[in-house]
C-alpha cells in the first residue's frame, strides 16, 4: 500500500498525466482515428504595422471564434487537462470540489493570456510567458488572488506535467545534426557556468540560501524556467525563492531576446555563430526561436539546435544537484547519506522527461519517421503550452512584490544573475568562436 502511495505524489502524477497525453496524441496522429489538437490562437492585429501585412481587426480577430475549428480544440484542451489534473488531485487526497471551479478559473485566465499574446506586435516581441506572469502579478498585487481560486494555484504540478510532455520533443538525433559543435557549446559551457555561479553566490556574495543559488545558476545556464523547476525540486528550493528566480529570468530573457540579435547584427557576427550564441545564452526556448529568427534563418536553426542539445542536460543536472545537496550541502555531521535519501530528493518527473525523449528518439522515430514525430509534437506542443501558461499564471498569483526584495537578500540575487549571465555570454562566445569561426575546425553546414 505504501509503495502505491509513493507513486501518487505530485512528481509521479506529472509523469502519469504527461504520458497519458503523449499516448493519446500518438494514437490520434498515427492512426488518424480522431483529432486530438488543442487550441492555438491565430495571430491577429489592427492594421498595417511597420510594413508587415496584418489584416484589419475584424478580419483577423473575430473570424477565429467561428465554427468547430475554434471551439472543439478549446474544449479538447480544457476537458483533457481538467480531467487529468482533477484525477491527480483526487489521487493526492485533495478536494476535487474545490479544485474544479478553481481550475476553470485558472484556465479562463490562460485563455485571455493566450488570446492577448497572439496579437501581432505582442506575439512578435514578447512570449506568452511574460503576459501570463504579468496577469498573475497584477491580480495578486492589486485585488489579491481570490480564495476560491487558490486550490488550483499549483505551479509545479502544471509545469512538471508540461516538462514530461516537452521531453517527447527533445530528440537525441539533434546531437548528431550538430555533432561535437553543439556538444562543445552546450555541454561544456553549461556546467562551468553553474560551478562559477555557485562559487560567486556562496563565496563572494555570501548568500546563505544555497538552494536559491543553485536554482538561479541552473536557470541562467540551461533554459530558464524548466531548469529552475527541475533543479529547485532537487535542491528543495522554497516556492517563494523559485518565483523570484523565474521572475528575474523572464525579465532578462525578454531584454536579451530583443537586444541580442540587434547587437550581433551591429557587430557583423554571421548567422551561424550568432544563432549558436543565442541558443547558449537566452534562457527560454521560445525566446531563442524568436531571437534566432530575428537574426536570420540559419541563425534560427543554429540557435534551436544548441538550445535543444542544452535542454537534454536538464535531467542530468537535476540528478547531480540532488546528489550534491544530499551528500554535502544538507548533510548532517555523523549521518551517512544512502541511496534512499538521494532517490527521495531526485525529481521523479525528470524520469518521465527522459523516458518521453527516449521513446520519441528510439521507438517512434525509427518506426514511423520524422514527419510523424513532427506531427505528434505539433499536437503535444499546445498541451505543453497550456500547462505552462497556467503555471506562469500561478507563479504570478502566488507572488507578492512586498516579499520579493526580502527574498533577493538586498539585491544579491539580482547581482548573482547579472554576473553569472555575463560570464555565461563571455564563455559561450569563446566556445562559439573556437568551434564555429573556421579557425580551428571546419565550419558545419546546417540543413
Amino acid at each position: 500500500m505504501k509503495s502505491c502511495k509513493k507513486l501518487l505524489t505530485e512528481d509521479w502524477l506529472a509523469v502519469w498525466i504527461g504520458f497519458a497525453i503523449i499516448a493519446i496524441a500518438c494514437v490520434a496522429c498515427l492512426t488518424g482515428w480522431f483529432d486530438f489538437s488543442a487550441l492555438k490562437f491565430k495571430t491577429w492585429g489592427f492594421g498595417e504595422t511597420n510594413g508587415d501585412a496584418v489584416f484589419a481587426f475584424k478580419e483577423t480577430f473575430l473570424p477565429q471564434f467561428k465554427g468547430y475549428g475554434f471551439w472543439i480544440p478549446l474544449l479538447m484542451a480544457m476537458v483533457t487537462l481538467g480531467l487529468f489534473f482533477t484525477i491527480g488531485v483526487k489521487a493526492m487526497g485533495e478536494s476535487t470540489k474545490k479544485f474544479l471551479p478553481a481550475f476553470f478559473g485558472i484556465f479562463a485566465l490562460a485563455v485571455v493570456v493566450r488570446l492577448v499574446s497572439a496579437e501581432f506586435t505582442l506575439n512578435r516581441y514578447l512570449e506568452w510567458a511574460f503576459w501570463a506572469l504579468l496577469v498573475g502579478l497584477l491580480i495578486s498585487n492589486t485585488v489579491g488572488t481570490p480564495g476560491w481560486m487558490k486550490p488550483a494555484v499549483k505551479t509545479e504540478y502544471y509545469i512538471k506535467t508540461g516538462l514530461v510532455i516537452m521531453g517527447f520533443s527533445v530528440l537525441f538525433s539533434n546531437i548528431a545534426k550538430f555533432g561535437l559543435y553543439g556538444l562543445g557549446i552546450a555541454w561544456i559551457v553549461t556546467p562551468i557556468v553553474i560551478i562559477f555561479m555557485w562559487w560567486f553566490g556562496t563565496k563572494v556574495l555570501k548568500i546563505g540560501n544555497k538552494s536559491m543559488v543553485i536554482t538561479m545558476a541552473s536557470a541562467t545556464s540551461v533554459c530558464g524556467t524548466s531548469a529552475a523547476i527541475a533543479t529547485g525540486a532537487a535542491a528543495k528550493c522554497k516556492k517563494e525563492d523559485l518565483g523570484m528566480v523565474i521572475s528575474i529570468s523572464i525579465i532578462f530573457t525578454i531584454l536579451m531576446m530583443v537586444f541580442e540579435p540587434v547587437l550581433l547584427r551591429a557587430f557583423g557576427v554571421n548567422q551561424l555563430m550568432g544563432g549558436a550564441l543565442i541558443g547558449g545564452t537566452v534562457d527560454s526556448t521560445g525566446a531563442v526561436v524568436v531571437a534566432g529568427t530575428a537574426l536570420g534563418p540559419e541563425a534560427q536553426t543554429s540557435a534551436v539546435l544548441v538550445k535543444s542539445i542544452q535542454n537534454i542536460l536538464i535531467g542530468f543536472i537535476a540528478f547531480f544537484v540532488a546528489l550534491f545537496f544530499a551528500m554535502h550541502v544538507d548533510r548532517q555531521a555523523g549521518v551517512t547519506v544512502g541511496p534512499s535519501e538521494i532517490w527521495t530528493r531526485f525529481p521523479k518527473f525528470i524520469i518521465g522527461f527522459f523516458a518521453a525523449s527516449l521513446i520519441a528518439s528510439f521507438v517512434i522515430m525509427p518506426i514511423y519517421g520524422g514527419e510523424q514525430v513532427g506531427a505528434i509534437n505539433k499536437v503535444l506542443d499546445q498541451y505543453k503550452n497550456w500547462a505552462f501558461v497556467m503555471a506562469f499564471l500561478c507563479i504570478g498569483l502566488d507572488t507578492n512584490f512586498k516579499t520579493i526584495w526580502k527574498q533577493m537578500q538586498g539585491g544579491k540575487a539580482l547581482w548573482l544573475y547579472i554576473v553569472g549571465q555575463t560570464f555565461n555570454i563571455a564563455l559561450t562566445w569563446f566556445a562559439v568562436w573556437l568551434l564555429l569561426s573556421g579557425v580551428l575546425f571546419p565550419i558545419p553546414t546546417l540543413d
